[in-house]
C-alpha cells in the first residue's frame, strides 16, 4: 500500500513573515491579486496588515469581503464573480478557515468551470487542472486548511455541510505569523484551539494513519496541550505555539483523513451555524470514549502527550486519563460540556445522526459507526 503525502510548495513562520507575500508574488510573476476574507478583517484593520505590504509593494489587488463562518454556495459563486471582475490571476486568502475554503472552492471552479455548481464538487474530487494559486494567511489557530487538501462548504437550501477533497486545492504558499493571530478573541482562540487538537487526536487513530502522520499528530497533541491556556490569554509564545501546532496537525490529517467527531460536528454547522471549533469540542470527548476499544495504546500516548504521567496505569485507566485530559483543557479555555448548551434541539438528533453517517469523514473512524450508534453519541453528548 502506498501512503501519499501532499504539502505546500512553500511556508514561512514566525512574527513578520507576511513580507515573504511580497517576495513569492513578485518571484512567481502574479499580476492582480482577489483578497478573500471576512468583514470583520476588514474592520479591524487586521486584512490591512497584508494589504499595506502589496500597495508598498506596487502589486495590484482587489478585496472580497464576502466570507462567512460557514461559508456557503451562495458566497463561493459570488467570489468566482469578483475574482472575474478584477481580472486576477492569483488568490490571498485572509482569515480562519472560511476564507481559505471559500478561496478553494473558487480557485479549483475558476480553472475547472464544470463545477461551477459548486456542490458537485462534494467529496474526494479529483479534478483536472489544479487551482488558481493561492497564498493562505491564517489568522486563526485551528483550521490548518492553509496546509490541507479539505475544504468545507455549506449548501444552505438543504441545510447541510459538504466535504471537498482534492489535491489541487492546496494553497501553493502558506504564511503563518503568530502576529496575524494577536487580536483574536479568548472564545475564537478556544475553539479554534481545540479544533486543532481535535484534529490531531483524530489524525492520529483515524483508519487511515500511519506512523509519519502518528508522529506528526503526536508532536501537535503536546504542542497544543501545553500552550492553548496560554494562547487564549493572548501570551505571545502560547500564540506562536499554537499557529505551529495547528500547522503541524493539518499535515498529518490532511494526508489521513479524520473521523465521526467531525462527521458529527459537520451537520451542527449546517443545522445551526455552530462554530466548527465549538462542536468539535464539545463532541470529542464523548466520540473518544466511543473509540476506545478500537485504539490499541494510542490514548497512552495521548495522555503523555497532554502531560499525563500513565506509570502504573492500566488500559483502562489511561484511556480514562486521555479523555479526562481533553475534557479538562475544553473546561479550561471556556468550552460548554454539553450539546444542549450550544443550542442543539433534541428533536433534530436523528437528523443530524442521518447526515453525520452520510458525511465523508465518518468513514475513517476507527471504530464502526451507524445511524444509530451516532445518535447514541449524541444524546450522551447532549
Amino acid at each position: 500500500m502506498a501512503n501519499r503525502m501532499i504539502l505546500n510548495e512553500t511556508s514561512y513562520f514566525g512574527a513578520g513573515s507576511i513580507s515573504e507575500i511580497v517576495t513569492e508574488a513578485k518571484k512567481r510573476a502574479f499580476k492582480k491579486a482577489l483578497v478573500v476574507t471576512d468583514p470583520d478583517l476588514i474592520k479591524f484593520n487586521v486584512a490591512k496588515n497584508v494589504t499595506d505590504l502589496l500597495e508598498e509593494a506596487g502589486l495590484a489587488y482587489d478585496i472580497f469581503s464576502q466570507v462567512k463562518a460557514n461559508p456557503t454556495v451562495k458566497v463561493v459563486k459570488a467570489g468566482i464573480e469578483a475574482f472575474k471582475a478584477a481580472d486576477a490571476d492569483y488568490l490571498i486568502a485572509i482569515g480562519g478557515g472560511s476564507s481559505m475554503d471559500t478561496a478553494k472552492a473558487i480557485g479549483i471552479i475558476i480553472n475547472n468551470p464544470e463545477y461551477a455548481d459548486v456542490t458537485s464538487l462534494e467529496g474526494a474530487i479529483d479534478t483536472k487542472n489544479p487551482s488558481v494559486p493561492i497564498i493562505a494567511v491564517p489568522t486563526t489557530a485551528g483550521t490548518a486548511a492553509e496546509v490541507t487538501i479539505n475544504y468545507v462548504i455549506t449548501d444552505e437550501e438543504k441545510k447541510r455541510k459538504f466535504v471537498c477533497v482534492d489535491p489541487h486545492d492546496i494553497p501553493v504558499v502558506a504564511v503563518i505569523d503568530a502576529k496575524m493571530m494577536s487580536s483574536m478573541p479568548k472564545g475564537l482562540t478556544a475553539s479554534t484551539g481545540m479544533d486543532a487538537l481535535t484534529h490531531a487526536i483524530e489524525g492520529y487513530t483515524t483508519l487511515g494513519a500511519w506512523e509519519l502522520t502518528d508522529m506528526m499528530h503526536l508532536k501537535a497533541i503536546e504542542i497544543i496541550s501545553r500552550s492553548l491556556r496560554k494562547a487564549v490569554e493572548n501570551d505571545p509564545q502560547g500564540r506562536e505555539d499554537m499557529a505551529l501546532g495547528q500547522y503541524i496537525a493539518g499535515m498529518g490529517f490532511s494526508n489521513v483523513g479524520l473521523g465521526v467527531v467531525h462527521g458529527m460536528a459537520h451537520p451542527l454547522g449546517a443545522f445551526y451555524d455552530t462554530p466548527h471549533g465549538i462542536a468539535n469540542a464539545v463532541l470529542l470527548p464523548y466520540v473518544m470514549e466511543y473509540n476506545a476499544e478500537y485504539t490499541g495504546e494510542k490514548f497512552k500516548y495521548i495522555a503523555e502527550a497532554m502531560g499525563v504521567d500513565t506509570t502504573g496505569m492500566s488500559q483502562a485507566e489511561y484511556r480514562a486519563a486521555a479523555v479526562n485530559a481533553v475534557k479538562q483543557l475544553s473546561k479550561d479555555v471556556g468550552i460548554p460540556e454539553k450539546l444542549h448548551e450550544i443550542g442543539v434541539k433534541e428533536e433534530d438528533l436523528q437528523a443530524l445522526s442521518e447526515s453525520a453517517f452520510a458525511d465523508v469523514c465518518t468513514g475513517g473512524n476507527p471504530r464502526p459507526c451507524t445511524v444509530e450508534s451516532i445518535l447514541g453519541i449524541y444524546k450522551t453528548a447532549f
